[in-house]
């Protein structure tokens, strides 16, 4: 077994070292060919349909899926007794995101065999994994997840579906509505939430011929259109006891663990969806002349390119870091007899799963946004690939939870893991405090990345700096004030990004690897950057809350904690754009 993962959350308070950190350099030969056959199918199945997708002519997406199925691709990480190959954590998030680029296909496929299928894989019986899982991993059958409804997203546990039991005790009667079901049109089997007497918040399998259930007309998307999105209405659809899937009133912890996975490969998705994008956009400007030479030649034009890969870069580091830590608890979980390991280590890593759905979702707007831009008035054609991209980003901040919820998350969560005694947050957040009073270390390290190293601690000292001040001051109603909770939040997931880069572009110097150099570009610059970014948040969330001398000694403070030494950020930018346009991809 590997050496333990950090506890999740816990990369705020302790430190990690480029060996220990799971990079995408590392993947194996395996891996590496599971990627080739993504792109494989990609380019031969879906990238040539887009249009057919989209238009959903001729029951093209379950076709698609079954193909897929052929493959292996939709069971990839479910066990092989089950027909799934069996495959680790890491493996199955490196299908997530090299078909993330599929855009409605994408889509459909993440919700089959993710929220789709997940929950009967975790929670169901023996009899109810072998009766579905293994047709759900060849693509047999079809898997939805139908949690939504008109009047609760967000607020999942405000759902009014209903689930009754039959006077002869074998089944119960579902009654309501759910709403934005992905793969509605053609799923063979659902997860439906109810609450069972109209407070036990239960969820059950229901099959799709079940009398009872009847489906709203396709919903006409701004995006992602190609991806079957209905209504679904229980009209005493009557549903098997047996059916009944995990404990009753127990709903919520279904739909939250599975949650925690589906943020995860959200992320994966959108980075691989960015990353098309991006070599689209840099074909284009390649190619693109005005004033008789080609955009992609203009300093203008590099620095939106390099912020492209810097993101991308650092989106990709931080999401394989942590789906390696999930792989080890898995294994840790596994060794100490704990079924449902996968499920467990996820949770354990809760705090990371929502920061990666935040900016996962966020860098693939930035790139389709800016890959627009630079197309230029071709860019809001159809004709161009990268309007549907655009299109079919926006979307992603909305699923899996909001991004606005998953901010708020973070902290709620640390809190919550602090009460419990599962995070000690108090202790180091005192250290900072007591550190304030003192004159700052003005030594120099002249070893390689040592200065970065220093920064990104510091980063940490200001989060905790932050939000320990922030809970004494605030105490219970912490929990009320959204703003500083996004604020703090924005802190820790550039923190998060901040330190993997850093140890990414540490472990290829010491390897030697051939792109070191573009990475330590990359580090320094996002780093550079986010020393900005976290100065406002801070400043922000600590206006909010300080007063008098408290507010004057905590915003020097953020000035102290978030300073990074000068750097030159354009010839960094310039230099990282010049090898994404003789690669013509991102290529890291």
């Amino acid at each position: 077994m590997e050496k333990a993962a950090l506890a999740g959350g816990a990369f705020l308070i302790n430190p990690s070292v480029p060996a220990d950190t799971f990079t995408p350099d590392d993947f194996n030969e395996e891996q590496k060919m599971i990627i080739q056959m993504c792109e494989e199918f990609l380019e031969k199945e879906v990238l040539p349909h887009l249009n057919e997708i989209d238009q959903q002519k001729d029951n093209i997406m379950p076709r698609l899926l079954d193909k897929a199925g052929e493959l292996g691709l939709l069971g990839a990480a479910f066990p092989e007794e089950l027909g799934g190959l069996g495959k680790d954590f890491v493996t199955a998030t490196l299908v997530n995101e090299c078909l993330g680029s599929g855009h409605s296909f994408a889509v459909a496929m993440a919700a089959h065999n993710g929220i789709g299928s997940l929950p009967i894989l975790y929670f169901g019986t023996d009899a109810q994994k072998q009766k579905y899982i293994p047709k759900l991993a060849t693509g047999e059958m079809k898997g939805a997840y139908a949690l939504t409804e008109p009047g609760s997203g967000s607020d999942a546990l405000a759902a009014r579906t209903t689930a009754t039991l039959t006077p002869d005790g074998t089944g119960y009667a579902l009654n309501g509505q759910k709403i934005w079901i992905t793969n509605g049109g053609f799923a063979d089997v659902f997860t439906v939430f109810a609450k069972i007497d109209g407070d036990k918040f239960s969820a059950f399998i229901v099959e799709r011929n079940t009398p009872g259930l009847s489906f709203g007309e396709e919903e006409h998307k701004m995006g992602i259109k190609g991806s079957s999105t209905r209504q679904l209405f229980f009209e005493n659809c009557i549903v098997p006891k047996e059916n009944l899937l995990g404990e009753i009133g127990r709903g919520h912890v279904i739909a939250f663990n599975i949650l925690n996975i589906g943020r995860l490969k959200l992320c994966a998705a959108a980075l691989g969806g960015a990353k098309r994008a991006a070599a689209i956009t840099i074909s284009y400007a390649k190619t693109r002349e005005q004033f008789k030479t080609p955009i992609a030649n203009f300093g203008a034009i590099q620095h939106k390119l390099a912020e492209m890969a810097i993101r991308m870069f650092a989106a990709d580091t931080a999401l394989y870091r942590t789906a390696h830590w999930i792989d080890v608890k898995e294994q840790e979980l596994e060794a100490g007899g704990k079924g449902d390991a996968l499920l467990g280590a996820a949770e354990e890593y809760a705090i990371e799963c929502a920061m990666l759905k935040v900016l996962g979702s966020e860098v693939l707007d930035y790139v389709v946004d800016e890959g627009v831009q630079i197309h230029g008035g071709n860019g809001f054609s159809d004709e161009y690939n990268i309007s549907r991209a655009y299109r079919d980003s926006r979307i992603n901040r909305i699923f899996e939870g909001t991004n606005e919820i998953n901010r708020l998350l973070v902290l709620d969560m640390y809190l919550k893991r602090a009460m419990k005694g599962r995070i000690d947050l108090m202790k180091p957040a005192m250290a900072v405090q007591g550190e304030l009073m003192s004159i700052p270390d003005m030594s120099v390290d002249e070893t390689p990345f040592a200065a970065e190293q220093k920064t990104v601690a510091n980063f940490k000292k200001a989060i905790l700096m932050c939000a320990g001040a922030a809970v004494q001051q605030l105490m219970m109603q912490l929990e009320h004030e959204q703003e500083l909770l996004m604020n703090l939040a924005d802190m820790a997931i550039d923190t998060f990004q901040a330190e993997s880069v850093l140890l990414r572009a540490m472990k290829m110097a010491e390897n030697n690897h051939p792109e070191a150099a573009t990475a330590a570009d990359i580090a320094r610059t996002f780093i550079y950057d986010a020393g900005d970014r976290i100065n406002i948040a801070g400043k922000n969330a600590v206006n909010s809350f300080a007063t008098g001398d408290t507010q004057r000694i905590m915003l020097l403070g953020i000035k102290r904690f978030t300073k990074a030494g000068s750097f030159n950020t354009r010839d960094a930018r310039r230099r990282i754009a010049a090898r994404l346009i003789e690669k013509e991809r991102y290529f890291l």
